[in-house]
């Protein structure tokens, strides 16, 4: 199992910092779109094509009224963790469920795309558990790799989906939108990435069966469905098979973590995107020895955790995702 818990040289450079937001990086900024840090970016799919706006102009604005519905992706809290750059994630993971508070419009719900704890310890999930409470919100959970140490995910299902079987996946329907948790992070592969495995595959083949193309999908999940970084685990080994079900529907979102910071990237209909971390971020695919926390200045440190938002209208085959930093 790739861990990710190993820590990049502490004297990271402005230069590194650079390279690992893809600032002067052309190949990887013409693979995908990063923002680690700065304002919050809206983005929305016009045909398959991304297109940002500032957080706060009039554009921006006048998409939030139409909003039907929106929800929240938070994702890898960590809560547990103890060392650089975040030594209290618990209180960068409250930070970040005040700010959805405070948001003007509320959201129908949240999801949780995984590493809930660092170390699945009970302590770490009724903390995690506690500080959830206060959003007042109802949560939808998949699970991390940190989160199925030791019982392969037992503890994570009975206490954040309990009504999954004790399998980790299931789906629900909200406003016409029909979405998705699948759980990518028991029985990895030799090469470390991420594995669905067959009984799974089967059980989305079957949900999906008999559903109309015009049906938006969002699909969440720990680990990214697609190959963004091989060589450090981030990717679904046997994800091919559940894109070849998906690829038939109009409009399909994947969400993830796992990697800490904001990648797209958009095939036909499917358009994928991970998130931020609550606690920390981690190096830019490629940069550095590995991936693990990464060390930034404290000052700097709100700048690149955060949360997103994802905002449905019916009638669209878009949706809207707004990226914000805890210090935006």
């Amino acid at each position: 199992m790739k861990d990710d818990r190993k820590t990049p040289d502490p004297a990271t450079s402005d230069d590194q910092l650079e390279a690992a937001t893809g600032h002067g990086n052309g190949r990887r900024r013409a693979l995908a779109c990063m923002a680690w840090a700065g304002a919050g970016i809206l983005w929305t799919l016009e045909g398959g094509v991304p297109r940002s706006l500032m957080l706060g102009n009039n554009a921006y604005a006048a998409e939030r009224d139409l909003h039907a519905f929106s929800f929240v992706q938070i994702s890898d809290s960590h809560i547990g963790f103890k060392l650089e750059p975040n030594p209290n994630p618990a209180s960068t993971y409250q930070a970040a469920l005040d700010k959805i508070k405070a948001a003007p419009q509320r959201p129908a719900f949240l999801i949780h795309t995984g590493d809930v704890s660092h170390l699945s310890k009970p302590s770490e999930f009724d903390t995690a558990a506690q500080i959830m409470r206060g959003a007042g919100l109802e949560v939808h959970y998949v699970p991390g790799e940190h989160d199925v140490l030791g019982d392969d995910g037992k503890s994570f299902f009975e206490r954040f989906s309990p009504d999954s079987g004790g399998k980790g996946w299931y789906s629900f329907d909200q406003g016409g939108v029909h979405f998705v948790a699948l759980v990518n992070v028991l029985n990895f592969q030799s090469s470390g990435l991420g594995f669905l495995g067959a009984e799974q595959l089967a059980w989305l083949e079957q949900d999906l069966r008999g559903r109309g193309g015009s049906t938006p999908i969002v699909v969440f999940t720990h680990i990214p469905l697609w190959a963004l970084y091989p060589a450090w685990g981030w990717g679904t080994d046997d994800s091919a098979q559940a894109m070849s079900y998906l690829k038939r529907f109009g409009s399909v979102t994947v969400l993830n973590g796992h990697i800490h910071q904001v990648i797209q990237k958009v095939e036909g209909s499917i358009s994928f995107h991970t998130a931020m971390s609550t606690a920390y971020p981690q190096p830019a695919p490629g940069v550095g020895p590995g991936p693990g926390p990464l060390k930034v200045p404290a000052d700097r440190l709100r700048s690149v955790i955060g949360v997103r938002s994802v905002n449905f209208v019916p009638g669209r085959a878009d949706l809207a995702l707004v990226d914000t930093p805890l210090g935006a």
